[in-house]
Parts: structure tokens; C-alpha cells; sequence
């Protein structure tokens, strides 16, 4: 049931914190992992180092914003593989100007980050999705998995924007998993995963301090996350197998949260 080798997994995102490990994870476990993302150097030392360890991976530059762009890229796919099995969604990310600092409040909230914030997490999802989804409907299956976020869940102190993003993916996970299945068949699944607390670079500023020690902020979250920790990345990677093998060839539509607890937690 958990067999994925000699599936085509494309990843956005893919030289990303959590996106560059689950691309070493598939690939070790036997799936051919196409790696989206835009800087060239860190793709290609990516796939080099899969590859070193025996394992099927491509890199190709994109924009995940800019449709012609993931067009070529489907083009590409295709004529190395023949299909597309999986799409995750790994491509996301903040900036300040969309977060609302301690000393301010909701009116000083810079509304171009903010647009920009939802444009990368939110069409930054959908217009892949549209692309890629576009050849599975070809080929008659196919599986994605969105990457939404604990943030979507609850609300949280300061990450306005980010969080918003993240609601509508989860919101978009739903809805394409009935308008796939509903149009297409039963052989097209729409998931999403949502993490809870993991240090990377995006968020290292609000969780550290200069000298490594955990901020307050950060102890905050440990207060309110039974497990007392934050979650390493490869913590995420059994749940990215599961739903991209046939172990859940039933689900669709669904949000797995991997957080700890944090997110059943209240006092």
C-alpha cells in the first residue's frame, strides 16, 4: 500500500527547508522528483546530491506565479517521464510587512506585502495546480498535496497575512478535492498538510534571538504545544508518503496537521 517507487513527484518549492527533504525522502524511497523552484545553484546542488545517493531527480527553474513559465515546465516534465503522479505545493513564505510587529497594531499593516504574501502562498498554489493538474486529467489520475498551516487553523498574534494565505489554501484543498473527483473520477485526490511549529529560515528571526536562545515568542508556543518541542522537518515526511501512496487511496479533501498537539491544546 505505501509502494511510491517510480512515481513522477514534482515539488514547488523544492530547494526550500522542508520542500529540499521530502525531495531526498521520496527520492531514497524509489519516486522520480522533479524540483521546482528559482535559484539554480541550490537546485542543481540538490539533484546532485540525490542523485549521488542513487537516487532519480531533475531540477528545472520556475516561477510559480507566472503560468507560460509552468507551462514549459509541464512541457519538460513530460518529455523526461511521460506523466506527472504527484504535485506538492511546497512553495510558500512571509515578509515582515505582512506580519504586525508587538509595537504596532492592524493599522500599520503594509497592504502590498500582505498581497504579496497571498500571492505567493495562495496563487502560488492555484496556478500550479491548474498547470499540473491539467496533465494528470490527461493521464487519467493524479494526486496533490497542499502545504497549508497551523496559522490557518488558529489564528495567531502577529502573522496576519501569512495566515490568511494559508485558510485559503486549505480552503482551495477542499474544493479541488470535489472538483476533481466530481469531474475527473475517483482516481484524482486533493490533501493538504499542515504543520505546526518548525524552526526554518522564514521564521528563525521570530523564534531565536541573536544569540540562538529561544524568544519569547517561541517559548510561548512550547507553553501551549503539549509535546514541549518544535517539530524537526523529517517529521513531516511519513505523512507526505501516506498521502501520496495508496495507503490513502480513500482520502481526499482532508488536512493532516502535524503539530505536536498544538492544535488540540487549550489550557
Amino acid at each position: 500500500m505505501f509502494e511510491i517507487t517510480g512515481k513522477v513527484v514534482v515539488i514547488t518549492g523544492g530547494c526550500g527547508v522542508l520542500g529540499s527533504d521530502m525531495a531526498r525522502y521520496l527520492a531514497k524511497n524509489g519516486a522520480k522528483v522533479v524540483v521546482l523552484d528559482r535559484i539554480p545553484e541550490k537546485g542543481a546542488e540538490l539533484v546532485k546530491e540525490i542523485k549521488v545517493a542513487g537516487g532519480e531527480a531533475l531540477f528545472l527553474m520556475t516561477d510559480v506565479l507566472n503560468k507560460e513559465v509552468l507551462e514549459r515546465n509541464r512541457k519538460e516534465i513530460l518529455e523526461a517521464y511521460g506523466r506527472i503522479d504527484v504535485l506538492v505545493n511546497a512553495a510558500g513564505g512571509n515578509m515582515p510587512g505582512a506580519t504586525i510587529a508587538p509595537d504596532k497594531t492592524i493599522f500599520d499593516l503594509a497592504i502590498d506585502d500582505f498581497k504579496k504574501v497571498v500571492d505567493l502562498n495562495l496563487f502560488g498554489t492555484v496556478i500550479p495546480t491548474m498547470v499540473f493538474a491539467q496533465a494528470m486529467v490527461e493521464t487519467g489520475a493524479g494526486n496533490i498535496v497542499n502545504i497549508s498551516s497551523e496559522s490557518a487553523l488558529r489564528p495567531l498574534t502577529r502573522v496576519v497575512g501569512y495566515s490568511a494565505a494559508k485558510a485559503a489554501v486549505t480552503n482551495f484543498t477542499k474544493y479541488m478535492a470535489g472538483e476533481l473527483a466530481l469531474k475527473f473520477g475517483p482516481r484524482f485526490r486533493v490533501n493538504a498538510m499542515a504543520p505546526g511549529f518548525f524552526i526554518t529560515e522564514q521564521n528563525r528571526t521570530l523564534m531565536t534571538n541573536p544569540d540562538g536562545s529561544y524568544s519569547d515568542r517561541a517559548k510561548t508556543i512550547l507553553a501551549h504545544t503539549p509535546f514541549r518541542r518544535f517539530g524537526e522537518p523529517e517529521e513531516l515526511l511519513g505523512s507526505l508518503h501516506y498521502l501520496i501512496s495508496d495507503a490513502s487511496k480513500f482520502v481526499t479533501g482532508t488536512v493532516l496537521v502535524i503539530d505536536g498537539g498544538f492544535d488540540a491544546f487549550s489550557i
